[in-house]
């Protein structure tokens, strides 16, 4: 008979933690849809990447993805925004060198005038940030975070936050 440690002692605690590190790890996207008062969408260039792509970047260990939306809104565009909410939690599925991840989009709101005026990228990861009309950020951004987006804005306009695998509703 195997007899595990006490709970509540430093044996039981080694012993979950040995379990805990073998369990999955996965990687956290934390995105943000931010909006003008045309309605337009902030959309943002990677100097890292070819293609556009909503503010926002992978969660750090133990961070939250609400936390590491604002943390790379702060670092990358000097925003602080209040989170309104979640639009949607994509599953991605292992591709190329990736293993899954777990990739959110937050509605971040309205910014006011003075947020805008003083929007510029504050960070070596972006070379631009601008306002789109949503139509053509949409075709900005790459297949992946475009289908994510598109998703996004339809949580927003029903209200109603949406899951997805690979982009897709996994129920009607």
């Amino acid at each position: 008979m195997t007899t595990h440690p006490r709970p509540g002692t430093a044996e039981w605690d080694a012993y979950l933690a040995e379990g805990n590190a073998k369990q999955a790890r996965k990687r956290v996207s934390a995105d943000v849809l931010l909006r003008d008062a045309a309605g337009r969408l902030l959309v943002v260039k990677p100097t890292y990447k070819e293609a556009w792509d909503l503010p926002g970047g992978m969660a750090e260990a133990n961070e939250s993805p609400e936390d590491a939306a604002r943390r790379e809104l702060s670092e990358e565009l000097g925003l602080a925004v209040a989170l309104r909410g979640l639009l949607c939690v994509d599953w991605v599925a292992p591709h190329g060198p990736w293993d899954d991840q777990l990739a959110f989009i937050f509605d971040g709101g309205t910014l006011s005038p003075g947020q805008i005026s003083g929007l510029y990228p504050h960070d070596h990861e972006l070379s631009a940030c601008e306002f789109s009309p949503s139509d053509e950020a949409l075709t900005m951004l790459p297949p992946r975070t475009r289908q994510r987006a598109a998703h996004a804005l339809r949580a927003l306009a029903e209200q109603r936050p949406v899951y997805l695998e690979n982009g897709e509703r996994s129920v009607p």
